[in-house]
């Protein structure tokens, strides 16, 4: 058996060279075809933001490999010399997202908006998290409550998680998490989790949500559902210790143009049936590498796209009504009393343009009276912040603390005129 392992280790090393390169260069240079994208994108996912975890775990393989001859015949020296050129790709990739980390860390004004790197501003994500991804989704700091059902429709049942601090408390901050997943599918336990683990552990509740999926519901359906999620929340503030009054919107991808649209819509009955009453408002809206243009106004929507949203999603005809396709886009939903936004996105996604991002927040920022953020992180691909990494945690830091101080300032405009007086006579004079 070692006889036959030590022939075989050179070429098993040749193979695990060009692997390990293929790997790499996905990660580098994603593909782009409309039919590649998506597996080039989910191959590509945890090399790009797991880099040095790619080279901690292929280390044990060569070394076993040479050390039962590899390095004997050219075949193993081949193998070992691609191994080290992935390797130089994967310390590109570290110092990329190093660079990203950093920079928005270091950044203390972006887009108008002050984010302190101070310690007692700025609350750090666990770096034993970034260096055992694992943990983000078993913390013991909060409590995770899973498969509770707030709605029943057509047959369908939709359950919500809930992240909450050990601690008990009263009008507590609330976020609500859509998953993405290109609106025919999605993994609500896996999208989220690094925000929802963050600002629980600050003392928020957060509630990731499931809804109808396609091609079983067309679009509004999807829309819908997380609307009733809402309004399900606020009839049950009370028991989950939250204040009705700020709840806050995010969701990654198809989530985030679901989460885009919940708030823009927010006072359109046509999207509660059965529920018009419900407030179904939001604070703020947080969008990850969102969708927010399915019409072809602005430029041509992709082959793929265009024939998933007319089978799948939207399940008509964008020539026959393209009414539907404008219905359906954030981008022209937009209206001046919008609530704050904050867009993130990646230079670097293959799935979702980063062009189209931009135009939306351009627009986003012509018209709405509240702020609107933006984050561009340049290295950072489609849902990068599922794995816990060093780009992760310093987005989530930075998105933590703009909505820290945007609940801040939501507390302050509660108060009465007396402690309002009294909070700013107790301020240091600004010199």
């Amino acid at each position: 058996m070692f006889e036959r392992l030590a022939v075989l280790a050179p070429w098993l090393l040749l193979l695990a060279g060009l692997a390990f390169v293929a790997l790499t260069w996905n990660a580098l240079r994603p593909l782009r075809h409309p039919w590649l994208v998506f597996q080039s994108f989910i191959a590509g996912l945890a090399v790009r933001e797991a880099a040095a975890h790619q080279i901690a775990w292929q280390i044990p393989i060569v070394a076993a490999l040479l050390w039962l001859g590899a390095w004997a015949t050219w075949p193993g020296w081949l193998g070992l010399a691609l191994t080290v050129l992935a390797w130089a790709g994967l310390v590109v990739l570290f110092v990329q997202a190093r660079r990203d980390s950093t920079a928005l860390r270091r950044d203390r004004v972006r887009n108008g908006v002050d984010v302190e790197e101070k310690a007692d501003a700025l609350a750090r994500y666990p770096d034993l998290h970034v260096l055992v991804p694992a943990l983000a989704f078993m913390r013991r700091d909060i409590v995770v409550e899973r498969g509770i059902e707030f709605c029943t429709i057509e047959g369908t049942c939709l359950k919500l998680d809930v992240f909450r601090p050990r601690e008990p408390g009263r009008l507590r901050p609330a976020i609500v998490q859509v998953h993405g997943g290109a609106w025919v599918s999605g993994l609500k336990w896996l999208q989220g989790i690094p925000l929802l683990g963050h600002l629980a552990a600050d003392g928020w509740v957060g509630f990731n949500v499931d809804y109808r999926l396609s091609p079983r519901a067309a679009f509004p359906a999807h829309l819908v559902d997380v609307k009733r999620a809402i309004a399900w929340l606020r009839e049950h503030a009370d028991e989950y210790g939250i204040d009705p009054s700020f709840i806050v919107v995010t969701g990654g991808s198809a989530g985030a143009h679901l989460a885009a649209l919940v708030g823009l819509t927010f006072d359109d009955p046509t999207y509660q049936p059965g529920f018009e009453d419900a407030d179904t408002s939001v604070a703020a809206v947080v969008a990850f590498y969102g969708i927010y243009d399915l019409t072809e106004r602005r430029r041509p929507l992709a082959r793929a796209f265009r024939h998933a949203l007319e089978r799948w999603v939207l399940q008509v005809k964008h020539d026959e009504t393209p009414e539907a396709f404008a219905r359906a886009s954030p981008i022209e939903r937009i209206r001046p009393d919008a609530p704050p936004f904050y867009v993130v996105h990646g230079g670097a996604d293959t799935v979702a343009s980063v062009v189209d991002a931009r135009a939306f927040v351009e627009q986003l920022r012509a018209v709405s009276h509240a702020s609107v953020v933006y984050l561009e992180i340049p290295g950072a691909g489609h849902a990068f912040d599922i794995v816990p990494s060093l780009r992760t945690g310093a987005t989530v830091e930075s998105i933590a603390e703009m909505l820290r101080q945007l609940h801040r300032e939501h507390v302050h405009r509660r108060a009465s005129p007396e402690a309002v007086a009294s909070v700013e006579a107790s301020a240091p004079a600004q010199s």
